[in-house]
């Protein structure tokens, strides 16, 4: 019960924390001057916030899903993670640790997004937002592709959570949007002032999880590849 509880929290600060980084916060940007269109109708600026945060959570889930159930499907590779994942987790959170510190470095990144598809969208209205929250959450950058293949996915695996643990990921990643969106539906003035906020707090929470991840990681090897505590 008490490692369900940690999972569901981990991945949705996973989801909160990939959400806040450089690249997915530059595509988040981009949806929040999409909802900005409709300043004179609060509740339209509400709808168009959840439906981008609907539209990113239906993505990660059905791809993590899908990467999860096919793994877990394969009788051999099944067996093999469910005998060695508690001694491949610590070193992966060790990795995924070391690049949110900065220790690591590799460059990449996936979009399919374009000006004109973002355009189309926008003509769509109201339901263009979830498929502009389904568009974006296809485009993976080094931070965003860590936190879901290197930490979500594992997570997943371990807990047999095809479902539950990547929905609450994408929940988390479109949480910040929809934030902004009911500040913006409540005519609130302070809305520069949350996003440049945001922008410093997530360097610190990059910089803790790193630390977290290595120190869980180093903990998680020690007792379960060199039996150091058993």
């Amino acid at each position: 019960m008490e490692g369900a509880i940690v999972a569901t929290g981990t991945a949705l600060w996973l989801g909160l924390l990939t959400s806040i980084s450089p690249c997915p916060l530059a595509t988040n940007i981009a949806a929040i001057s999409y909802i900005s269109k409709d300043l004179g109708d609060a509740r339209r600026v509400f709808a168009t916030g959840a439906l981008y945060t609907a539209g990113r959570a239906l993505t990660y889930l059905a791809l993590a899903a899908l990467l999860v159930a096919s793994i877990l499907s394969i009788p051999q590779l099944s067996n093999f993670l469910q005998t060695y994942m508690n001694k491949l987790l610590g070193p992966i959170l060790i990795l995924v640790g070391m690049f949110l510190l900065g220790l690591l470095q590799f460059n990449f990144s996936t979009s399919v997004a374009g000006g004109a598809l973002e355009e189309r969208f926008q003509s769509w209205g109201l339901w263009g937002a979830a498929l502009l929250g389904m568009l974006f959450a296809l485009s993976f950058c080094p931070v965003s592709a860590a936190l879901f293949f290197g930490s979500l996915v594992p997570l997943a695996v371990q807990h047999k959570a095809a479902l539950s643990l990547p929905a609450l990921y994408g929940i988390g990643t479109g949480l910040p949007v929809l934030a902004f969106a009911i500040l913006i539906a409540s005519g609130a003035q302070s809305v520069s002032k949350a996003f440049n906020r945001l922008v410093l707090v997530e360097r610190w929470a990059r910089m803790v999880t790193g630390v977290v991840f290595v120190g869980v990681g180093i903990y998680s090897s020690l007792v379960h590849i060199f039996r150091v505590f058993s």
